[in-house]
């Protein structure tokens, strides 16, 4: 579809839906209450004030952003202006510097929560010339003061036909994952118009969305700017506590939230958190990692039928969803899936060798989706490797079964390889065994080196307050449940599980962790 304002971004229908109703709350920050009125004027003000100290439409822009208002109302006015939005998120210094310099943005747009790394990366000399802080800062224009001297008015723009060009990137993301190397994924504006339509179509009224997931990852991004295409009003938080995201839902009367699995589990967890405490509350989304079923279960019984999960990536926003009309009289095959593809996304499952797997064989996700990703930027050599004939390659080891219903396993350098006659062990399956044996909170296993076998099974397990797993139990139920392969040769104990800033289990820390605990010669192996 084709946004119909003067700039011909999806932003103008934002500014459209601004324009109505104009006194409602769009925005709410702590004590800080902004209307629809007010936060169209500083998205209009933003977008000038970025012209005033010199971006121009089809340049790049860094925005290393916390949550609040003006994060989301930056990312807004970047498109507003046609130019590409950089999101930079807060990972090593020498990471940030190779990001930068290959998405070479004229502009870095930043907060005081993050101007320390900007003032480590000017020293390395891998910032653009223009520094702009939300607020006053020692490296630069304070681009807010800078707005509040422009006029709230569409900007000027001299070559409407300079900003980005159709099919070129609208969006980076930058994207570690928890096992293979950092990239860049490019997103056109096609993902946009898309979801001008469909978020459109299925607002309702009243819509107050919590937006605790931040901003610079994917899932923030996609729900402040589905928040502001909606017309909903935001409820921003600086991040997760889990009292004060109790209070916020309850009092704000939140009615639409998206949380990590780990955010659902604290939530849970929590002695205020009890069955009606929630009235308002009408949808809740869990993505971001695979949720385990007897997390669901607990979710569901606690929230009530409100709860769904989302199988999404940042290389493709939307591929599957589980909702409520699925798991009503459900078995437990279905709520250990993700549930069914979205309309207009197709899926496969692959061999090794790339031929497509009959129903129930286990193999590699492959999606067609209008939600794929571009590519990643500056990597033909990696774009190459996951998109393959128009299908985006997941990296997630899964199956279909008859009714549709996709299970996922594993992600593909996560399946362990062991035994006489190097089976896979999929940890995905091992781990939701595990969490629901007694005195288990939490669980992730990874594979280490093992001279016999090539790999084996070190699990990691985070302990029920109070109530500490019998390990030989442990043990047994796996290899009966499972197989003897699943038995895991080592174990340790955390207090936590080490996690992504995508809220993801660090698949990559537990290996180092594990390759430092694991004793020559050692059979079973507990380290506190």
């Amino acid at each position: 579809m084709t946004a119909s304002g003067p700039s011909g971004t999806y932003v103008d229908h934002v500014l459209d839906g601004w324009s109505r109703e104009d006194d409602r709350e769009a925005f709410v920050h702590g004590a800080r209450r902004v209307t629809r009125a007010e936060a169209r004027r500083r998205l209009l003000r933003l977008a000038n004030a970025l012209l005033g100290h010199g971006v121009r439409p089809g340049d790049a822009v860094g925005l290393f952003l916390s949550n609040r208002p003006e994060s989301v109302l930056a990312q807004l006015a970047v498109h507003l202006l046609g130019c590409r939005a950089v999101l930079v998120r807060p990972v090593g210094t020498g990471e940030l510097a190779a990001h930068l310099r290959l998405t070479t943005p004229v502009a870095i747009v930043f907060d005081d929560v993050h101007e320390h790394r900007v003032a480590e990366l000017a020293e390395l000399g891998a910032c653009p010339p223009v520094l702009l802080g939300l607020g006053p800062t020692r490296l630069g224009a304070d681009l807010l003061d800078a707005a509040a001297a422009c006029p709230a008015r569409w900007p000027e723009r001299h070559d409407p036909a300079a900003g980005v060009p159709a099919g070129e990137p609208v969006t980076v993301l930058y994207t570690g994952g928890t096992t293979g190397r950092p990239k860049l994924v490019a997103h056109t504006r096609v993902v946009y118009d898309l979801m001008a339509g469909m978020v459109g179509r299925a607002s309702p009224p009243g819509t107050r969305s919590l937006l605790a997931r931040q901003v610079t990852f994917v899932a923030g991004h996609s729900m402040s700017v589905a928040g502001a295409l909606g017309g909903w009003t935001q409820v921003v938080l600086d991040g997760f506590e889990v009292e004060r995201v109790l209070a916020v839902l309850r009092d704000e009367r939140i009615t639409t939230a998206g949380l990590v699995p780990p955010m659902v589990a604290e939530l849970l967890d929590h002695p205020d958190c009890r069955a009606g405490s929630l009235p308002a509350l009408r949808a809740l989304s869990i993505g971001g990692a695979a949720t385990p079923p007897h997390l669901l279960r607990r979710a569901v019984e606690r929230f009530g039928p409100v709860v769904s999960t989302v199988y999404a990536l940042t290389e493709c926003l939307n591929i599957a969803r589980l909702d409520a009309a699925a798991l009503a009289g459900a078995d437990d095959r279905v709520w250990g899936s993700c549930g069914r593809p979205l309309p207009g996304v197709e899926l496969e499952v692959r061999d090794p060798a790339g031929a497509v797997l009959p129903t129930g064989g286990t193999g590699e996700v492959f999606v067609r989706s209008p939600l794929v990703m571009a590519g990643y930027l500056g990597d033909a050599e990696a774009t190459a490797e996951v998109l393959r004939d128009g299908r985006l390659a997941t990296g997630d080891v899964g199956r279909l079964d008859p009714d549709g219903f996709l299970h996922l396993v594993d992600r593909v350098k996560d399946v362990v390889v062991t035994g006489r006659t190097s089976s896979n062990v999929y940890t995905r399956l091992l781990e939701d065994v595990l969490v629901g044996l007694p005195g288990v909170r939490a669980a992730a296993a990874v594979g280490v080196p093992d001279e016999r076998f090539g790999e084996a099974v070190h699990v990691f397990l985070v302990a029920e307050p109070g109530r500490a797993p019998d390990l030989a139990v442990v043990r047994a139920e796996a290899a009966a449940r499972l197989g003897p392969l699943y038995e895991p040769r080592y174990s340790s104990t955390l207090d936590s599980l080490p996690l992504t800033g995508g809220g993801k289990v660090d698949k990559r820390e537990l290996r180092r962790l594990a390759a430092s605990r694991v004793p020559a010669g050692a059979a079973f192996t507990t380290d506190d």
